[in-house]
């Protein structure tokens, strides 16, 4: 009965952390498609347009160690609670944006284009309020994604098991990846400067509704707490992830790698989006189109971690990990040499209209079926080995996140500057380092530091 009991409690548990971690893809993946809103009324800037996906993983800097630091003062679930909250703040406050400051000018921003025309337009006081609530969403999302990570990778056992379910977790937080960009494109259609933020209300107005129920279910639901002894202390630390040189390497992984996930469908979009830039047939409701063509992107991540999560109780996370990132290289490097002239039609099933779009572009959302395995293959190689120390470490991982903000917009610069496809190059770089950490730096050389002693273990929870 008391094994039953555990079982049950064990099962209850994972659903929550798959429920979170769909939770964690529906608010990041809102900040690129609303981007395009920005971006437009900006002369096209796609630097400012992804302002607001900067806030959010900047957030990350801020909040990842204090987040890991809550998990072990105040436990999994109350840590959760307390994210939860503050993205019903930081949806709302973005909501806010639709409505208060919207003709009150704060600065101009001057600019010169590819073409070296200067140019310049105000910016409103509601593109900073909308700053401040992604900036917000940011800690909701941060503190989620400390919480869901090793618990997930703890309820499995870690190896094989624990990347497991971080895979399936991954594969519903790719469902809500796939939906959220192809909402906001249904919902903007035609881009114009006349598209305001309040067109993407409704997403707003059903992510706190939906955080909302989460918090009260969550009240009502049992999260075991790993960082407890099993007499009930607190658990002893005399070393830091910090002393493991696998776990460093993995940090660094891990802000390239949500450089490259964001950055390929974030720049992808722009491109598409940008009727006078991608001279490609895209044509009319641009907007739409780019939509729904990321949304792809997050379908073919959402394929990738299914897959691997039939697969990796027996294919290990390094092995994943050195193929995808193979493959991702050859992939953006035909899809930066392949001309933009060369196109193929938007299925109907997707857009009807008879619109095309570049080769190019078909080629960068296949690597979403490469990116798809990267985080839970990162995340628990990283990890391995850790022991007590993995609930501090997922918080340094959080931080590291802010990756996604810095990377994307230093691409949209180079883009800005070299050319949409130009700026593949930096995610060429990237994909390297994670075949080096896959090849070489994933190795744990540090196992003389003890890490288990009264560490419970998950899968007896």
């Amino acid at each position: 009965m008391e094994t039953t009991a555990k079982s049950n409690t064990r099962i209850v548990a994972i659903v929550v952390m798959f429920f979170i971690y769909a939770m964690i893809s529906f608010v990041t993946n809102l900040a690129a498609p609303i981007g395009t809103i920005w971006g437009y009324q900006f002369e096209g800037n796609s630097v400012l347009g992804m302002m607001g996906n900067m806030m959010n993983f900047l957030a990350y800097l801020f909040m990842g160690i204090p987040a890991g630091n809550m998990l072990v003062r105040i436990g999994y679930k109350k840590t959760a609670l307390w994210a939860l909250a503050v993205g019903v703040i930081g949806l709302f406050v973005q909501f806010l944006s639709s409505i208060v400051g919207t003709d009150t000018v704060v600065t101009t921003f001057s600019s010169t284009n590819a073409e070296g025309v200067a140019t310049s337009f105000p910016i409103t006081l509601n593109f900073f309020i909308y700053l401040l609530g992604a900036f917000i969403c940011g800690f909701c999302v941060c503190m989620l994604n400390t919480v869901v990570n090793p618990m997930l990778n703890l309820l499995g056992g870690g190896g094989n098991k624990g990347n497991q379910l971080l895979q399936f977790g991954g594969a519903l937080n790719s469902l809500s990846g796939t939906l959220t960009p192809l909402f906001v494109g249904v919902l903007i259609g035609v881009l114009s400067k006349q598209t305001q933020i309040g067109a993407v209300n409704p997403l707003l107005f059903l992510g706190i509704g939906i955080f909302a129920v989460a918090f009260v279910i969550l009240c009502f639901v049992s999260i075991p707490e790993p960082n407890m002894s099993k007499s009930g202390q607190k658990v002893q630390y005399l070393h830091s992830p910090w002393n493991f040189r696998h776990t460093v390497l993995g940090v660094i992984g891990i802000f390239f790698y949500v450089g490259i996930e964001i950055g390929i469908p974030g720049t992808l979009n722009f491109y598409l989006a940008d009727q006078s830039a991608n001279g490609a047939g895209v044509q009319g409701q641009a907007s739409a189109i780019a939509g729904a063509i990321v949304a792809v992107y997050w379908l073919f991540m959402l394929i990738g971690r299914t897959l691997s999560g039939m697969i990796s109780g027996s294919v290990s996370s390094r092995a994943q990990l050195i193929a995808v990132s193979t493959t991702a290289i050859i992939l953006i490097i035909l899809a930066i040499f392949i001309p933009k002239t060369t196109t193929f039609p938007v299925p109907e099933f997707l857009y009807e209209g008879g619109a095309r779009v570049p080769v190019s572009a078909f080629l960068l959302i296949l690597c979403g079926l490469c990116t798809s395995i990267m985080w839970g293959g990162i995340f628990n190689l990283a990890v391995e080995g850790l022991g007590k120390y993995t609930a501090q470490a997922s918080g340094i991982f959080m931080m590291m996140v802010v990756g996604g903000g810095v990377m994307p917009l230093i691409q949209n610069a180079i883009a800005k500057s070299s050319g949409y496809m130009a700026s593949y190059w930096l995610v060429v770089a990237m994909l390297a380092y994670l075949l080096y950490y896959g090849l070489i730096g994933s190795k744990n050389v540090n196992t003389d530091i003890p890490v288990d002693e009264e560490t419970p273990d998950a899968r007896n929870l």
